[in-house]
């Protein structure tokens, strides 16, 4: 039996990357095959379509259902602003008025004679995809989006927070090992993508974040530090929609853990490029790796390049699930066996010897090459 496995974090300085980019609902693309993109390009357009409002007017104003269309002051179709009185009657023999306030901008979509409730719609919600990479479109979604393409370093994480953000490379440390404190970030960082080395620090990652840098790349960080700065505990299932202004992505694990030097000399010749990143992770089934995206000059993708190699006896993995994330060991064992899991699935396990020298089976999926 076949005993190699691709699976791999990719760490590649020139590829061909495609990404996919769509609407969430159909809508416009505004972009053809051959359009030159960049970040901010923006590929389709859509609308959410708006939310209904019931009003009871007869309630508020101590009516019967049939006396409220009288006091209507807008009708069916009419548009109106939040506060702007929807109908109105008159009251102290004439010398007062109630009203009944808009809850909302929309319009008026209906008006039930047997009820007397006016039922509002509120405007679409307008929304965009955007390219999120400097490339060319190769294909049309209809409807949908677009597929864009170019040539680029490419460089996946272990995990990552935040989601899709770009701006230049800025390379804050001297080595992989030294770790990216608040001193090192500085004002003129704003709008920047700042590589550290072994450990990025809550300090660094609550200043980053004031000064408006928008991604850290780093080996490694604490995990209590970041549920600190993200004001959470953070699960390992699945990340990206957190509410923070920068992305980071963390290259080893958990910890302090150097970068790799491959990563971090790949990082370091970029410095200055313009990088998309993407802290999305999940770690289930439909793996997804944290991203980053730094294209290039160069026409013609070279993959042999590409740093992914093969899963096998001597390889050195990293755990990328519990309750072992982020340990490192080497692959010893790649048995033949299949085993059974509690769902009743079957699957391929490796025999590891960690670090610290523990030896543990764990499932080929839990496993990326380092």
């Amino acid at each position: 039996m076949n005993n190699t496995n691709m699976l791999g974090l990719s760490i590649t300085p020139n590829c061909l990357v495609r990404k996919v980019r769509r609407l969430p609902l159909p809508g416009d693309v505004l972009v053809k095959v051959g359009d030159t993109v960049s970040p901010e390009t923006q590929i389709a357009y859509g609308e959410v379509p708006g939310y209904s409002v019931p009003v009871n007017i007869a309630n508020k104003l101590a009516l019967e259902a049939h006396q409220v269309e009288p006091v209507i002051i807008k009708r069916v179709g009419d548009t109106v602003k939040k506060g702007e009185a929807l109908a109105s009657i008159k009251t102290f023999f004439g010398l007062g008025q109630q009203i009944v306030p808009s809850p909302i901008d929309g319009t008026i979509e209906s008006l039930s004679p047997h009820t007397g409730v006016v039922v509002l719609r509120s405007h679409p919600a307008p929304f965009w995809t955007y390219a999120h990479i400097h490339g060319r479109v190769a294909e049309l979604i209809p409807h949908e989006g677009a597929v864009i393409e170019t040539t680029a370093a490419f460089v996946q994480g272990i995990m990552g927070v935040g989601g899709e953000r770009h701006g230049l490379l800025h390379v804050a440390v001297g080595s992989p090992a030294e770790v990216l404190d608040s001193d090192r970030i500085t004002a003129d960082m704003t709008g920047k993508i700042i590589v550290g080395g072994s450990l990025v620090t809550l300090g660094a990652l609550q200043k980053a974040q004031r000064l408006g840098v928008v991604g850290i790349i780093t080996g490694g960080i604490n995990d209590i530090e970041l549920g600190d700065f993200l004001g959470f505990d953070i699960g390992l299932t699945i990340t990206g929609q957190e509410n923070i202004s920068l992305s980071v992505i963390i290259t080893e694990g958990i910890g302090q853990i150097a970068m790799s030097d491959k990563t971090f000399s790949l990082l370091s010749s970029l410095q200055g490029n313009t990088a998309s990143i993407n802290g999305t992770t999940h770690i289930r089934s439909g793996v997804i790796h944290p991203e980053i995206i730094v294209p290039s000059d160069l026409d013609t993708p070279d993959e042999s390049q590409a740093g992914t190699t093969a899963l096998q006896v001597g390889a050195n993995v990293r755990i990328i699930r519990n309750p072992h994330f982020g340990k490192a060991g080497r692959i010893v064992a790649l048995p033949d066996d299949l085993h059974l899991a509690p769902s009743e699935l079957m699957y391929k396990v490796a025999l590891l010897e960690l670090d610290d020298g523990e030896q543990i089976a764990l499932p080929l999926a839990n496993l990326v090459l380092i």
